[in-house]
């Protein structure tokens, strides 16, 4: 089950001219589906990467963080490589042998550095990776490389999500067009810092070095790291920016005018593409938006905003659609704010005015909370009274679903 999610059309998915992606079927963890991919970049590509911050973060984490860091040193990063069914995480030195295996293979097969390859893995923890499936299955996935693969990219790369997660959007900017395109997958283990997730996203913009990695880092903040499902931080979370300068657009600074433009493009995108990860979060029956704003920063806002997002109490009662507003004010008290002034706390379920100065609205009626929570969307804002800045995260329900999903995930 979906909220809200439609299923992406390959048509609407624009190719990324210098970058090229391919597909194979290793069976790693079952036949017949397609759990390899590779995705190759241009000469003169720019790569740049957020991950986890789990300190049991798996091997193909620890890679990529090296040879982005030897990035231009022993050659640009060239290419990637992905498996689903198994993450390569808590599995030691041997793991992280497994994952420079798999570098040096696809290197092989590319005629490139071990150093240019990210690998990036996905699926079940403390298992080891069945590395020569993957070795076996490298040539067939290059050679189906091509520019409009997205669709079958977005499937390769899914483990419990329920559909995949691709969008494009193409931008005018001062020095001419840009097209972006993403993925993503995601369901379960969700939660800022990053998800349960990978990310990519690749676009024909060029940029002056050392600008893509600041930007990266902001990009993700606003959607990736504004999400959560469980309040489970994986040890795989990884998200990528790639930039192949292929387009008429070369971005030399912050100043820059089609900075602006792409900047904002690359937020929207990843903003997307993070909610439809919530939308198809483990057992979803709601989509939920946290607004807090009247904070004095927005650190104490996003304190407030994952602690009303995170609460089990708060999730099942919007599964039960229950305006059981009570637990959302709990959430608020215990977020993290020690001086906060609950008196001058104010709460909005939808357009309804459910909290008034720290208490219950007198013109609240309880009928009209219970029909805000039947919707399949819903926005809940709170108004700390003490500042100007603000912060939103989206989130989701906790259903009898996510429950036996997790439950059955390595069956």
């Amino acid at each position: 089950m979906t909220v809200n999610l439609s299923l992406p059309q390959k048509a609407d998915l624009t190719p990324v001219k210098g970058f090229a992606m391919g597909i194979a079927e290793a069976g790693i963890k079952k036949a017949n589906r397609k759990d390899l991919l590779v995705m190759t970049l241009s000469p003169g590509s720019q790569v740049a990467g957020v991950f986890t911050l789990n300190r049991f973060c798996a091997a193909p984490v620890q890679v990529c963080r090296g040879h982005l860091a030897l990035d231009g040193t022993k050659g640009e990063i060239r290419a990637l490589v992905v498996n689903t069914g198994n993450a390569n995480a808590g599995t030691g030195e041997q793991g992280m042998k497994h994952a420079l295996e798999t570098c040096q293979a696809l290197a092989k097969e590319l005629k490139l550095n071990p150093e240019q390859i990210l690998p990036f893995s996905t699926g079940v923890i403390l298992e080891p990776l069945p590395i020569q499936k993957i070795i076996s299955a490298l040539p067939k996935a290059v050679a189906n490389l091509g520019e409009d693969h997205w669709f079958d990219a977005a499937e390769a790369i899914m483990t419990t999500d329920t559909q995949p997660k691709a969008s494009s959007v193409t931008v005018q900017t001062p020095a001419g067009p840009v097209v972006l395109t993403g993925i993503c997958k995601g369901a379960g283990m969700i939660h800022p810092n990053m998800a349960t997730m990978l990310g990519f996203i690749a676009t024909d913009a060029g940029f002056a070095p050392g600008l893509l990695t600041t930007l990266t880092r902001e990009v993700a903040d606003l959607s990736f790291n504004a999400i959560t499902i469980d309040g489970d931080t994986s040890t795989n979370d990884s998200f990528i920016i790639m930039a192949t300068g292929q387009s008429s657009v070369s971005i030399q600074s912050t100043s820059d005018p089609s900075y602006v433009v792409v900047r904002e493009a690359l937020i929207t995108l990843a903003r997307k593409l993070a909610q439809m990860i919530v939308r198809d979060g483990e057992g979803a029956t709601k989509f939920m938006t946290i607004e807090v704003l009247g904070g004095k920063t927005p650190e104490e806002c996003k304190l407030v905003a994952k602690a009303v997002a995170h609460s089990p109490l708060v999730k099942t009662a919007f599964f039960a659609s229950d305006p059981n507003l009570g637990r959302i004010l709990a959430a608020i008290g215990y977020a993290g704010i020690q001086d906060l002034d609950v008196n001058r706390v104010q709460m909005w379920l939808g357009d309804v005015w459910v909290a008034k100065n720290g208490g219950r609205n007198p013109d609240y009626q309880e009928v009209d909370g219970q029909q805000v929570m039947q919707a399949p969307e819903i926005t809940v804002k709170i108004d700390l009274g003490r500042g100007t800045a603000s912060q939103t995260i989206w989130t989701c329900d906790l259903s009898h679903d996510y429950v036996s999903i997790n439950a059955d995930y390595r069956s």
